[in-house]
């Protein structure tokens, strides 16, 4: 059980989650369908659960060290995320989001094969790995739902029937995705202190996490003191995504990765 496995475990779940959508598209109010459309995409996620256990285990060490085994987690906290969101507030358009989004990052990985090494490099043997690189990983998927629905806040606001419940969710997502975001960079510092000596070495990825950091407060403190701009406080939203997007991939691309120590390989 390896990457080799992906093509036939990412078909299964493309083919649970294709048809799920479909399901729900033409669901209406009808509660049935809308279960049915769930059942499709729990099942699918199951699959997504049993290959990382296996991957896992295959390779002997948590599957996080590559940008591909990234998206992978990325993928699946996707769906988390919508299950929580529509069980809490109902919206459907959520819960598709979040399955193709995290589809799209399954199609990726199936047309870019991913390679087998099992090892780690020694900062990399770290207590602090896995639980630095889940919270992180979870907050940026957490983070990427409140941008869909500050793209969905934008559109409303433009079609003239915007809705408060909008931003409220907005919110919610960025108080959560905000906390583990906090949890990921204390971490990373301790992380960084037992591999390096030091707390903070100003590194570009972890410039660019305090960056990420700092745009996530800015909305929350900008929506605390101007509760009644939605138009401002959204963009804000977004542009705070853009920051997490470089942090979180774009790095890799800047002339100073050549000096980081936290850029993804796909080797």
């Amino acid at each position: 059980m390896t990457w080799i496995d992906f093509p036939l475990y990412s078909t299964i779940i493309g083919i649970l989650w294709v048809l799920g959508l479909i399901f729900l598209l033409f669901s209406y109010k009808k509660q049935t369908v809308i279960k049915f459309a769930n059942l499709l995409f729990l099942s699918g996620w199951f699959v997504l659960i049993v290959f990382v256990v296996k991957l896992w285990l295959e390779l002997d060490r948590p599957p996080m060290r590559t940008l591909g085994e990234t998206r992978l987690w990325y993928a699946t906290f996707l769906p988390l995320i919508g299950f929580l969101t529509y069980f809490h507030w109902k919206y459907k358009w959520f819960l598709a989001y979040s399955i193709a989004m995290a589809g799209m990052f399954l199609a990726i990985n199936y047309l870019n094969p991913e390679t087998y090494s099992k090892t780690l490099m020694p900062a990399l043997q770290s207590p602090w790995f896995i639980p630095h690189v889940l919270v992180y990983l979870f907050s940026y998927a957490v983070l990427a739902a409140s941008s869909i629905v500050a793209i969905k806040g934008w559109y409303d606001n433009y079609k003239g029937n915007f809705n408060i419940e909008t931003l409220k969710l907005a919110d919610n997502l960025v108080y959560i995705g905000f906390a583990f975001l906090t949890l990921g960079l204390l971490f990373g510092a301790l992380w960084a202190k037992e591999a390096w000596g030091h707390y903070w070495t100003w590194d570009p990825k972890e410039v660019w996490a305090f960056l990420t950091w700092m745009g996530y407060l800015i909305y929350i403190h900008y929506r605390y003191f101007h509760m009644h701009k939605s138009k401002q406080a959204l963009t804000i939203l977004a542009l705070a995504f853009v920051v997490l997007l470089v942090c979180w991939f774009g790095v890799n691309y800047l002339p100073v990765a050549n000096t980081s120590v936290h850029t993804y390989t796909n080797y």
